[in-house]
């Protein structure tokens, strides 16, 4: 059964443009478009999981620094003053 989406006027002129361009069927951009997000939006959910994982793998390891540490470089890291 097909799927059918509603799309702003906006966002459909901007899909029917690109289509053109291509010379490609509106509907075979908009599922090549959709694939291309589905897969990028997995991809970096499996980074940012991976990402706190080695954060928390670190933690246990004792490599950690204070709250106070992470500002003060901040800080310095962006010409900050003390009451930034």
């Amino acid at each position: 059964m097909p799927i059918v989406i509603i799309l702003s006027p906006e966002l459909e002129a901007l899909l029917r443009n690109k289509a053109a361009q291509q010379d490609r069927d509106v509907s075979l951009v908009a599922s090549e478009l959709l694939t291309s997000v589905l897969e990028w939006e997995v991809q970096e959910s499996e980074a940012a999981i991976k990402g706190i994982q080695q954060g928390l793998d670190g933690f246990e390891a004792g490599q950690f620094r204070s709250f106070h540490e992470f500002a003060q470089e901040q800080r310095r890291k962006y010409n900050l003053t003390d009451d930034s």
